[in-house]
């Protein structure tokens, strides 16, 4: 740490500096295969969830990774597990929805077909909002939505549209917040755009993505983990902590998104939190 104050170290200095820093890189390196090694034959015997959360408490350790907290804009629920990406097991209707993508993608390309496929810009920033991390994709279509649900209100002219999603969407377990959420949309981002680093406004909810057309080179990550999406494979994450996407192809990436919400409320908390965010009129503890 001293040493990189140093701006233009003595030949001789900046010769001791690599070398150092070489024996501390392969220090770093053989602690690491050390580590990997004594780990390989619990790793290879947890489950899909333990070895993440094995894999992980090894990478922090070793400085390979950070571990994120989460951080709401909004409604913060205490004593939710924060997870980066939640288990499949809490979602078991997560197969009803992939079976159905070919659907879903065939209504996708039926809409996006349209002389005015009818998309909005996902960013719509109020006017003589200062210069921020938003403003390349504001009002721009670069990153473009198309909502069949949005603020918790069902878009019936978008859902003609797409009936068969429409009704399958209708008989999942979303987050139902009346005049906030859920949000049900088709995210749409360009050719080399970038959605940059963000969080969301409250944990009560799991977002859910099913990418429908997914690039070669497309990633997203949520807190230290990044994932590529895989066409027709759902997941779910909290979008609390620290998220980005990345489309670095020469084609749109397309992913539905929904909420859900989060698998550890109750159906009694369900319904206090929809009771709190009326009470407080989305105010600074709303949605």
């Amino acid at each position: 740490m001293l040493a990189s104050a140093i701006e233009q170290p003595a030949p001789e200095f900046a010769q001791l500096l690599t070398h150092a820093r070489a024996y501390v890189e392969r220090q770093r390196q053989e602690l690491a295969d050390a580590v990997d090694q004594a780990l390989a034959d619990d790793l290879a015997a947890a489950s899909t969830r333990d070895r993440r959360r094995i894999g992980a408490a090894a990478d922090v350790m070793l400085g390979r990774r950070s571990i994120y907290t989460n951080d709401c804009h909004g409604l913060h629920y205490p004593f939710l597990p924060a997870d980066e990406f939640f288990e499949r097991e809490h979602f078991p209707w997560l197969e009803r929805l992939e079976a159905a993508v070919a659907d879903i993608r065939s209504e996708l390309e039926a809409i996006l077909a349209r002389e005015d496929p009818g998309l909005s810009p996902y960013v719509e920033q109020p006017s003589g909002v200062p210069e921020n991390k938003w403003s390349p994709l504001d009002k721009s279509l670069d990153w473009g939505a198309l909502h069949l649900w949005r603020d918790g209100e069902r878009n019936e002219e978008a859902c003609v549209h797409a009936p068969k999603t429409a009704a399958l969407v209708e008989g999942l377990p979303l987050c139902r917040i009346p005049g906030r959420a859920p949000a049900v949309f088709f995210s749409i981002l360009k050719a080399g755009k970038h959605i940059p680093p963000h969080t969301g406004v409250t944990n009560v909810r799991a977002i859910v993505h099913l990418p429908l057309i997914v690039p070669e080179g497309c990633t997203f990550r949520v807190g230290g983990e990044v994932r590529p999406w895989i066409e027709g494979e759902a997941f779910a994450f909290d979008d609390t902590i620290e998220h980005e996407a990345m489309n670095p192809s020469d084609s749109l990436r397309v992913v539905f998104i929904f909420d859900v919400w989060h698998p550890d409320l109750a159906a009694i908390e369900r319904e206090a939190v929809a009771a709190l965010v009326a009470a407080d009129g989305g105010g600074a503890g709303g949605l």
